[in-house]
């Protein structure tokens, strides 16, 4: 089972989607910004990733730089009980497979994450 932390408005997100219904896998799309995050949540997803609440953090088309976040003096759960307020300030997307976790930025990285690779060629819209 594939599992992908979704955002429909983000192309890169798209993408990654695409790649993995083109490799014959049916996802567990899980939009996010509709479903929040719990911290359990987010504490596994960044473990299993090799992330930290800063490498996940969004700081680009997000409040992070709003909310004072991009201060390195900010503190990782200072981040992360933002992420829990404002789900966006997580990268995206992030997808679960049996082969691991990973932030698939750029879209290309949730290859090592299939079974079985699509065909080619694949096209790419841009990212965001």
């Amino acid at each position: 089972m594939i599992v992908i932390h979704h955002n429909p408005d983000c192309g890169t997100s798209r993408n990654v989607l695409a790649i993995i219904e083109a490799s014959g896998e049916t996802p567990v799309v899980i939009d996010y910004l509709k479903e929040g995050w719990t911290r359990p949540q987010l504490l596994a997803l960044f473990a299993a990733a090799g992330l930290t609440p800063r490498t996940a953090l969004r700081e680009t088309k997000s409040p992070a730089k709003d909310l004072g976040l991009l201060d390195e003096s900010v503190s990782d759960e200072a981040i992360l009980n933002a992420m829990l307020e404002h789900p966006v300030l997580v990268n995206r997307p992030i997808v679960a497979s049996p082969k691991g976790v990973r932030l698939c930025r750029p879209s290309e990285a949730v290859m090592n994450l299939l079974d079985k690779l699509p065909p080619g060629p694949l096209f790419k819209e841009d990212g965001c």
